[in-house]
């Protein structure tokens, strides 16, 4: 909040001033026939009904459509901020108040006063306005309201005010006991107290119990007088006031109680004297706070007309449309009139691009005329700032004018029939027209003979295109069909009609004409069967024709409408299980972290104790002499950390064989293989091709053992390896692989119970028997790899390599300038050594003729083809990537390689 200068004040005054005389300028060209004919004047009181306050109320109900989209854009977006604020269940800041501008015009007299209940009223004014500023300030900081806190922001700072009317009126605008009050209440208290006494000494003489009518004293013109009878009225002197209707009452005010009152009437008039005066200081001293207050009250009203708004937007589930240029088609989605309520049947009404004219055809009471208001209606209510019940992506061009032809315009007092009061409609609006106007026609061309009247309208639609307006239709004159399929700026559309109830369904189709329908509604509405069967007699012939082509349309397009919205239901259905693998994949990212992290945790815990501990037993050492007790301590600690270390490795064998059995149970589920491990490239070293084709030879010799037996493969390989796993056993020099690195070593002796010293490479590494496997004698294993390097361009190599080759193996060998490689290798049916060359050549080819990518296919079998190609080309240079194919591609048969 802030005040600002004079300046300020009266220039945001005249801006206020200006722009509504400017509003009058932009109005939108429509009549008040139409606009009652359209029923916007119901749906605008409905929306004034939900402001808090009457000056609120009354600003809703003088809004009119008009063209200045700033002034629309800068309501609605007031008004959807308020739906903002709405839908985050904070405490309404803004509340009723009762008219405020009467007292602020009073304040621009001068030596004018305010009366108490005005003071009160203005008072709570100004509260409501610094608590609403307040409330929008605080929410503005959490919701994205920046018009709603700007506003906030230019309210001036009423705080003032507000202290000058509290010093005299307390919250519930009563007086407060001021201190030059104070006295004069006393005297009034104390008179009013000296006549009560007075009364009660009349009213309890027992002397007097004769003389008067009642013991109860009894006001007249604000005084208390006594009932005396009239016989015994001498008995009390005073002032008679009143005599009874039937006479035998007289009411006597005595002497001493009426100089009592008389000084309370003197105390009474300088208390209401007093009164006036401190109210017409306090009056002088709110007139400086005049432009404040009447600036505070424009936007006080402009915020509660803006809540009304957004209050029925949210009750009626509507949107703010999107504004579009004059010459943009309108787009209606789902759209429900207002006074429909939930019995209203959502339509959508979308004009083609490059589309002005849309002629509506269909049954009677189909929707076609409701459809026809509901643009019209909400064309205006946008172009009041106000929302409508529709679906988002709603939107609607700024329209100059809205003209309307509904209804019978038949009038007996200007002698115009139905037809001729339709003309004269068309006629008017021809003239006023600019070709950014809305226009509506229900029945055109109805009310006269058929051709006629369809050439009449036909001529009004030519006319209207060449403007260029903004033109839906309503009809039942099928030359109006035709004339939309031949002009490319306009559109057929349709009322649907249910075949099978006979009934209207209340929705709007783009594309196809309608059918009237008028037999079936006939049939339906009570008309004898026999009369409508003479009717379709009638009609055989071409028009049966028509019928049965619309039909047809119809039909196509309802298949069609399934078709797109089974598909977006299909994308739709995609796109949510793309989120929840999204978020699986997430999920389990941070997973993996918090294990990470609880891995490093514990580490870092293990570490720190065993630190500890460690430092205790080397100061102690150092501190004195070793001893046996200090030696043992040693031991037990050594003992105890081999002990945790030992734990560690159980606990990690325990989640390996958990996850393993979670992979084995996955394969089970989606029926996979299993994956091999990924490689990862450059940690191997180069093989020279002659080790290659060594290993090639040595895998050929391994799987001529397994199938040596011959006949059926599959038992034989079993017999044959079970065999060879009873002969083998671990003992010393036995050669073995470990299971993870896959490097191959030799036992050294055995170092513990399940362990071994292994001599793998130049390094000594006690392992267990479970991270080891044996091997035969003749299997090479592929890790020896890493043992070697090829050098590039080695000329003995490539020699040696061809010298290995049998004659077989030569025909691998060709001139490459004839030779191209292929997009898809297979290796099906071949030798590990003849797969190898293959494999080679494929890969030199591929390297020369700049084909980067390819695929092997080797099958599965026993994995023996499969991993000595992969193993191959984890070693051979220029190779960026290769990886199994996916499930449906061949899977871990198939391998794609790429080339740098």
């Amino acid at each position: 909040m802030k005040v600002g200068s004079e300046s300020v004040k009266k220039s945001t005054l005249e801006a206020g001033n200006s722009s509504m005389e400017q509003r009058n300028t932009t109005l939108m060209q429509v009549e008040e026939k139409t606009l009652q004919q359209l029923d916007f004047l119901r749906i605008r009181s409905s929306i004034a009904g939900c402001c808090l306050s009457q000056e609120g109320r009354n600003l809703v109900e003088q809004r009119f459509p008009q063209t200045d989209a700033q002034e629309i854009t800068a309501f609605k977006a007031t008004a959807r901020q308020w739906m903002t604020f709405l839908e985050s269940a904070r405490p309404l800041p803004l509340t009723g108040w009762e008219p405020v501008e009467p007292i602020a015009d009073i304040l621009a007299v001068a030596n004018s006063v305010l009366n108490q209940q005005e003071l009160h009223t203005l008072a709570s004014f100004c509260s409501i306005t610094v608590q609403t500023a307040k409330a929008l300030l605080s929410a503005a900081k959490s919701l994205p309201i920046p018009h709603l806190e700007a506003q906030a922001q230019d309210l001036p700072d009423l705080q003032q005010p507000i202290q000058l009317i509290g010093r005299v009126l307390d919250k519930s605008g009563q007086l407060k006991d001021l201190p030059e009050l104070r006295e004069i209440r006393g005297n009034i208290a104390r008179i009013r107290r000296e006549i009560d006494s007075a009364i009660r000494r009349y009213t309890s003489d027992t002397s007097l119990k004769d003389v008067l009518q009642s013991d109860v004293p009894v006001l007249r013109s604000d005084r208390q007088v006594l009932a005396v009878r009239s016989g015994s009225r001498s008995k009390i002197r005073g002032i008679i006031h009143e005599v009874s209707q039937t006479g035998h009452t007289v009411y006597i005010e005595p002497e001493e109680i009426v100089r009592k009152n008389n000084e309370l009437v003197q105390e009474e008039f300088a208390l209401s004297a007093e009164i006036r005066r401190i109210f017409r200081e306090l009056t002088a001293s709110l007139a400086p706070f005049h432009q404040d207050i009447l600036l505070a009250h424009h936007s006080m009203v402009q915020l509660d007309g803006a809540y009304g708004t957004a209050r029925w937007a949210v009750n009626n589930r509507a949107i703010f449309a999107k504004d579009l240029p004059p010459e943009s088609q309108p787009r209606l989605l789902q759209a429900r009139h207002p006074l429909l309520g939930e019995q209203a049947v959502p339509i959508d009404l979308v004009f083609p691009q490059n589309c002005r004219v849309l002629i509506i055809t269909g049954p009677n009471t189909g929707g076609k005329t409701v459809s026809l208001k509901t643009l019209a209606l909400f064309t205006l209510l946008n172009q009041c700032g106000f929302p409508i019940p529709a679906a988002e992506e709603t939107a609607l061009p700024l329209c100059s004018g809205v003209f309307a032809d509904i209804g019978d315009e038949q009038s007996l007092d200007q002698s115009l029939s139905t037809f001729s009061g339709h003309m004269k409609n068309i006629g008017q609006m021809l003239e006023r027209s600019d070709g950014k106007s809305l226009i509506l026609l229900d029945e055109l061309g109805s009310g006269t003979d058929p051709q006629e009247g369809g050439a009449i309208a036909m001529a009004v639609l030519d006319k209207l295109i060449q403007q260029g307006d903004i033109v839906v239709v309503t009809t039942h004159h099928g030359v109006l069909k035709n004339y939309g399929y031949t002009h490319p700026t306009c559109t057929n559309a349709s009322a649907e009609f249910d075949e099978k109830t006979l009934a209207p369904t209340y929705r709007i189709r783009a594309g196809i004409p309608g059918e009237s329908r008028a037999l079936d509604i006939a049939r339906r509405n009570g008309l004898p069967a026999a009369i409508v069967d003479q009717a379709t007699a009638y009609m055989e012939g071409q028009q049966a024709d028509i019928s049965a082509m619309i039909t047809s349309l119809t039909k196509k397009h309802q298949e069609a409408d399934k078709l797109a919205q089974d598909l977006k239901q299909e994308q739709q259905s995609i796109r949510d299980k793309r989120r929840r693998v999204d978020l699986k994949e997430l999920q389990l990212r941070q997973r993996e972290q918090e294990l990470s992290r609880e891995d490093q945790r514990e580490g870092r815990i293990f570490l720190s104790e065993s630190r500890k501990m460690l430092e205790n037993l080397v100061r102690e050492l150092r501190e004195g002499e070793i001893s046996k007790a200090k030696t043992q301590s040693v031991k037990q600690f050594i003992c105890q950390l081999d002990a945790n270390i030992k734990e560690q490795e159980k606990k990690l064998e325990s989640q390996e064989e958990q996850l393993q059995q979670d992979q084995l149970e996955l394969e089970k589920i989606h029926g996979t293989a299993p994956l091999a491990p990924p490689v990862k490239a450059g940690k191997k070293k180069r093989l020279k091709n002659k080790d290659a084709l060594a290993l090639a030879r040595a895998q050929d010799l391994v799987q001529a053992q397994e199938h040596s037996a011959g006949g059926n493969q599959t038992g034989n390989v079993g017999a044959g390896s079970k065999k060879i796993q009873q002969e083998l056993q671990f003992q010393e020099g036995a050669t073995v692989a470990t299971i993870k690195g896959n490097r191959t070593g030799t036992i050294l002796r055995q170092s513990g119970k399940g362990s071994w010293l292994v001599q793998v490479g130049g390094l000594k590494l006690t392992m267990k028997e479970k991270e080891l496997r044996l091997l035969q004698p003749l299997e090479i294993n592929p890790s020896q790899m890493v043992e070697y390097s090829l050098v590039e361009g080695d000329a003995s190599s490539s020699s040696a390599a061809h010298s290995l080759a049998t004659p077989q193996d030569r025909s691998f060998v060709k001139d490459s300038s004839t030779e191209r490689p292929v997009l898809e290798l297979r290796l099906l049916g071949m030798r590990c050594e003849e797969a190898i060359k293959a494999l080679e050549r494929q890969l030199d080819l591929a390297t020369m003729q700049g084909l980067y990518h390819f695929s092997v296919i080797h099958g599965k079998g026993n994995g023996i083809l499969q991993q000595a190609v992969h193993d191959y080309l984890s070693h051979y240079p220029g190779i960026t990537d290769f990886h199994f194919a996916r499930p449906e591609e061949g899977g871990t048969g198939k391998t794609y390689v790429s080339l740098e």
